[in-house]
């Protein structure tokens, strides 16, 4: 390191080494090849940092540019070994990242971070922190929340801190933990303080000691301090009575909390590290006037789901010596909902966001919860590369970003396909978060929406477990990590949720089918307890054991189940017969059973759109139907009917608009088994040749829903 090593100074002053562009800057390196540096040595590869970190940095962009992934631990990507390593020559300068401090919050922990690090190394001390500092360098973070629902990182294992301080990890305390120490601390010794309240006004001489304890630590270690306060946990302040009220508290806790580091490091205020985190209602306080001293650092939350609430605006950036950053969400435990199983983090979505912070100036702090921290690997990377070198993901990049990604930890061969499939499921869990979905999310009813979700996530994992055995037999356990666990799960969700959507709507039609969808729902239930089993159990020789262990079925509320519950199902009593239903596309109803008969939606003459109808057993017994249309311009087409019963038939209807006589706006099509009769009736929407000439090269109806596909525009327009 420029700043402590008389190696790299003497070399610098005999100007062997170009130190400028580096020299004083915050994490920044160069990497040079010097000739004849010292006596008896031809040639030397010199990597000299600004500072501790910078130096760090550049011995792993060594390490990556050899091969070596940063998740070759934590996701059991293999180091390709190789028989020669060859360096360009020459001087490569790395300048300070965008962002002063990146880093991530390990939270929402149990079952899953908990139940595996206790297995594995005795609970989250020193031996399993290592491994996540480890991580963070390779990945260029400097900044860490670490576990806190159960957790105290100082007290926990008195080599935590000693350790982060030795790998540069500057610490932290999460948004309701302030002046470094753990809630678990207070939770721990409540009895020992005062009378054991959270509480600013009642408690106050306890509550100043045990700030004054963690003040002490700033002395000791490189630390980023969490002011202000919150409730007895990740809750609300006890508020006093009213707004002004909860604000004037709140300026004499920060400015107590600020007076204490002072009288325990003796160091000036400015030259501490201190960050203010405006989450859910503490945002409230700011915008009501709150006056926070200049140098403390805002940080702006997100909605929990990754959306920014709020930037600073130009007369903050002028005023606030501190700066501002931003807490963000890939991994959430709490209202409205909670999302906490598997990755739901589309990178183009990060990156509008994060892009926003980095536009209006957020680049001081930027943490985000990243819950048990695995299996969310692959943001994780994103959002710490976008704070590293944002110039480098751009929004034009993204695809080549995540293409780069997999090449280098699978190689370029198949990185194309391996990058569709990570942003193609991650896009599809974001559509809904999985423990907010239900039978009813997809429609049945509606322009076939259920079904196009069904073929979306089969032909994804249709691709994902045609392509894992094309890999080496030691890219398979990170493959399953990556890509294919997180597919092949989620795949299995959805089928799951739909099985039993179609059990219900078909056990209203009464379709014997019914039973087959139940059996399905119970089936695919069991395949998740398979899917979840081989992460644990079985890949790695178990090495990830627990990491799985997160409920996500069977939502009640935000709060997650205590164990995954299936959708109900219904089984219906079969009566022995031949007997056929029909159901047609747009409604849940079924024929016969229904007074009025049934009708297709309109054809449209501009969409020549098709609508389709269902035939299907109500008994145990096999049916024979004839089905015919009454004009010869209604065209019909067998094909596969959404559903689990093997003898349940979809029929798709289409117009020969050439063939229609004019006039024409009614037909029907008939369907029986020689005793019973029912009628589809089919209504349409004819075009003249003057709207078909008016609306060609446009996108349009004449009556039914139509939709414009977003890169389907004719030009755009530049706007400010």
């Amino acid at each position: 390191s420029l700043d402590r090593s008389p190696l790299i100074q003497d070399l610098v002053q005999r100007g062997k080494l170009d130190a400028s562009g580096v020299a004083g800057q915050w994490e920044a390196y160069v990497v040079q090849t010097v000739a004849q540096p010292f006596p008896g040595v031809d040639e030397a590869l010199v990597i000299a940092g600004a500072d501790k970190r910078g130096t760090i940095y550049g011995c792993y962009d060594l390490s990556r540019s050899m091969g070596v992934s940063p998740w070759t631990w934590w996701a059991d990507v293999p180091v390709v070994q190789r028989a020669e390593i060859w360096l360009d020559a020459g001087r490569r300068v790395q300048r300070s990242p965008a962002v002063k401090y990146r880093g991530i919050f390990v939270n929402n922990e149990a079952p899953c971070l908990s139940g595996w690090t206790a297995e594995k190394f005795g609970g989250m001390n020193a031996g399993f922190y290592t491994k996540v500092f480890e991580l963070l360098l390779r990945l260029r973070a400097n900044y860490l929340w670490p576990a806190m629902w159960n957790n105290a990182f100082v007290e926990d294992d008195p080599q935590n801190a000693v350790l982060a301080d030795e790998y540069g990890i500057v610490m932290g305390t999460s948004h309701h933990e302030p002046m470094n120490r753990a809630h678990k601390e207070f939770t721990s010794r409540r009895d020992k303080l005062g009378n054991g309240q959270w509480n600013y006004v009642s408690n106050r001489p306890a509550i100043r000691e045990f700030f004054r304890e963690g003040a002490a630590r700033s002395k000791q270690h490189e630390l980023l301090v969490t002011l202000g306060m919150r409730g007895d946990g990740d809750v609300a302040l006890e508020g006093t009575g009213g707004l002004q009220s909860d604000i004037r508290l709140l300026e004499e806790v920060i400015a107590d909390q600020r007076a204490l580091l002072v009288e325990q490091t003796g160091r000036r205020i400015e030259e501490i590290p201190q960050v203010w985190v405006l989450f859910t209602e503490v945002l409230k306080y700011y915008d009501g006037g709150l006056k926070l001293p200049p140098d403390v650092t805002l940080m702006f939350s997100d909605d929990n789901v990754g959306y920014l609430r709020r930037l600073p605006t130009a007369a903050e950036r002028a005023s606030r010596t501190g700066g501002f950053g931003i807490y963000h969400h890939m991994d959430m435990n709490g209202g409205p909902y909670s999302y906490k199983w598997t990755n739901t983090n589309p990178l183009p979505k990060m990156w509008e966001q994060l892009n926003q912070a980095l536009l209006r100036g957020a680049d001081r702090i930027w943490i985000s919860n990243v819950g048990d921290l695995k299996p969310l690997e692959l943001p994780i990377e994103f959002f710490l590369a976008m704070a590293w070198d944002p110039a480098s993901v751009g929004p034009d990049k993204l695809q080549a970003w995540t293409e780069a990604w997999a090449a280098r930890d699978f190689g370029p061969e198949h990185a194309a396909e391996i990058a569709s499939l990570v942003a193609r499921y991650a896009k599809a869990n974001a559509w809904r978060k999985p423990e907010q979905l239900r039978p009813e999310t997809y429609r049945l009813e509606h322009h076939d929406e259920a079904p196009r979700m069904a073929a979306y996530w089969t032909d994804l994992r249709r691709q994902a477990e045609a392509l894992g055995p094309k890999l080496r037999a030691d890219q398979q356990a990170a493959y399953y990590q990556f890509v294919l666990h997180p597919i092949r799960a989620c795949a299995n969700l959805n089928e799951m949720l739909l099985a039993a959507a179609r059990n219900q709507r078909f056990s209203r039609q009464a379709r014997a089918s019914t039973n087959d969808e139940a059996a399905r729902v119970r089936q695919l239930f069991a395949a998740s307890r398979r899917i979840r089993d081989t992460y644990n159990r079985e890949l790695s020789g178990g090495k990830w054991n627990h990491l799985m262990d997160q409920t996500y079925l069977g939502y009640f509320d935000w709060q997650e189940p205590i164990a995954d519950a299936p959708p109900p199902v219904t089984e219906l009593d079969l009566p022995d017969v031949a007997r056929f239903g029909v159901c047609v596309e747009g409604s849940p109803l079924a024929w016969p059973g229904f007074y009025l008969p049934p009708t297709l939606p309109a054809f449209d003459g501009l969409l020549q759109d098709e609508h389709w109808f269902e035939v299907f057993p109500r008994g145990r017994r096999a049916i024979q139907v004839e089905v015919k249309a009454d004009q010869p311009w209604i065209q019909l087409k067998p094909a596969p009917a959404f559903s689990a019963g093997p003898q349940d038939q979809r029929y798709v209807a289409a117009i020969d608009w050439a063939r229609v006589p004019a006039g024409t706006i009614a037909g029907s099509i008939t369907v029986s088994d020689g005793n019973t009769r029912v009628r589809i009736g089919l209504n349409l929407l004819p075009s003249t040749a003057q709207q078909r000439q008016e609306a060609r090269g446009a996108w349009g109806s004449l009556a039914a829903p139509f939709s414009i596909p977003a890169e389907g525009f004719e030009r755009q327009t530049a706007a400010d």
